[in-house]
């Protein structure tokens, strides 16, 4: 699901900050950080292997979804690949759920009463029936925002609804729902279809779940190109009857046996603590995922490789993990956080550090906890000390959706950096464009120089002044942060109201 952050309305939070503190109190001899720092960056701009191995593993492996015979070779291909970096301590970590994976769909388009059948270049959207035969009348609904339901809500039952997954004339003000969002809006309108209309030209198609909760929908939600939707709304205008939709679907959900990939370097004064730095692995099946998430995956294990390289040995015990299963649901990270709770560890992780679509760093993001802001603040100017081209933009904002809310939501201190990427390139997010073609190496050298320096930051301090937070504290943290909506909306708000 990887992953546009869920930013509530009103609650961007986004600062420049001064220096506030210092790192005297983290780093006796900041000097000695600053040469770390450099050495890291001077092995990065040289020797890194990021973009080649990604591009090497988009050859070799294709597409990475979780539970297929690709996501097999990809967990394989990660564990070499840090085996070759010189890791001896790397394990698989196998979990097994319930996934969802496409078979068969088609759409076609048809007047009413009519037998000139239009068929139509389609995808299903996860987390849809196992089964649907449906045909029902098309219904325009525009932008597909809750207004635009609720003004046609005595049309809507039994048809299928015409959505836009994007704003195609955004109102001043307006935030766009998630696909999975406009899908329940439909399901509660009585809509027996969805048909959702990518918005970037180019034919152009767009995968991701319909489902806000990760369990399977009762109703076909699929996706169309721009061209697609266009041609579907002028046929509409032409004629004088209704057009009607037929969508044909099967679909599987199974029991799928999936494992992340960790290597461990061990920490040398507080071996028990740990940072966990990780991106996931899996990738949609329409591509090959070299964006989402190849470069977050890809830097993960090359910030491993410069480690190894430069016989870093901080404090505390890193875990490099590369996560199977997000995108259908943060699988792989579930996984992990129940099994670290279970065997009474999570104390033990002192920080997540979540690489996902993280491209070209201008700065870091503290995740909503303050106590940390003055220590990353002063980690940033040592970062641009080193390397001027370095924005060093502070960011205190939490987000949804990808790796590190599992922890989060218990509690655990989570760290990010804010990258970029360009208009077209966002454009193949989850689709069918997404190749190795659209990573810059530049730009993904940025990101394994960055990150490895926050990460030695944190796993070579002295002390940390976060801690994980107890149920209440989260409980108040999520809400500050505006982030209790969206977790109800997705059944995943824990508290009692």
């Amino acid at each position: 699901m990887a992953r546009t952050f869920y930013v509530p309305r009103f609650r961007i939070v986004l600062f420049c900050i001064g220096t506030v503190g210092s790192l005297t109190a983290f780093y006796p001899d900041k000097l000695s950080l600053q040469k770390v720092f450099a050495r890291i960056n001077d092995e990065v701009k040289i020797h890194s292997r990021a973009y080649e191995t990604l591009a090497d593993a988009t050859q070799q492996v294709g597409h990475r979804l979780t539970g297929s015979s690709n996501g097999t070779r990809a967990e394989a291909y990660a564990f070499d690949l840090l085996s070759s970096y010189g890791f001896k301590d790397i394990r698989y970590e196998p979990f097994e759920v319930e996934a969802w994976t496409r078979d068969t769909v088609t759409l076609s388009v048809v007047p009413y009463r009519s037998d000139n059948f239009r068929d139509v270049s389609v995808v299903a959207l996860a987390h849809s029936p196992i089964e649907a035969h449906i045909q029902g009348e098309i219904v325009d609904v525009g932008n597909g925002l809750e207004g635009d339901f609720a003004a046609l809500k005595d049309k809507l039952k039994g048809k299928v609804a015409l959505v836009n997954i994007g704003l195609a004339a955004p109102a001043k003000g307006a935030r766009n729902l998630h696909r999975s969002e406009k899908t329940a809006l439909a399901i509660q309108y009585g809509a027996s279809g969805v048909i959702m209309v990518n918005l970037v030209p180019g034919n152009v198609l767009l995968t991701g779940t319909a489902s806000v909760t990760g369990k399977l929908i009762p109703i076909p939600s699929v996706c169309i190109s721009l061209e697609s939707g266009q041609a579907i709304r002028s046929w509409m205008q032409e004629e004088r009857s209704p057009l009607h939709a037929v969508i044909d679907m099967t679909n599987v959900s199974r029991k799928i046996r999936a494992r992340n990939v960790v290597a461990t370097l061990s920490g040398t004064k507080f071996p028990e603590e740990k940072i966990i730095v990780g991106g996931h692995l899996d990738s949609w099946d329409l591509a090959t995922g070299a964006i989402d998430n190849g470069i977050g995956s890809f830097a993960v294990m090359d910030i491993a490789r410069t480690f190894k390289a430069l016989k870093i040995k901080p404090k505390r015990t890193v875990e490099f993990v590369l996560f199977m299963g997000e995108e259908q649901g943060l699988l792989g990270s579930r996984a992990m956080v129940d099994e670290l709770k279970q065997s009474g560890q999570l104390d033990k992780v002192r920080y997540m550090m979540n690489l996902d679509m993280t491209n070209d760093p201008t700065g870091i993001n503290a995740f909503g906890r303050s106590d940390i802001v003055p220590f990353l603040n002063t980690v940033g100017e040592t970062m641009k000390q080193v390397e001027p081209a370095f924005a060093n933009q502070m960011q205190n904002q939490a987000g949804l959706h990808s790796d590190h809310q599992p922890f989060m939501l218990e509690g655990v201190p989570v760290v990010g950096m804010n990258g970029h990427l360009s208009r077209e390139v966002l454009d193949c997010y989850h689709a069918n464009c997404d190749h190795i073609n659209l990573v810059n190496a530049d730009q993904l050298k940025n990101t394994v120089r960055y990150a490895t320096m926050l990460l030695y930051a944190l796993a070579d301090a002295d002390d940390i002044p976060t801690r994980r937070q107890t149920d209440s504290q989260t409980r108040d943290f999520l809400v500050t942060q505006g982030l209790r909506t969206p977790l109800q909306i997705a059944n995943e708000w824990r508290w009692k109201e």
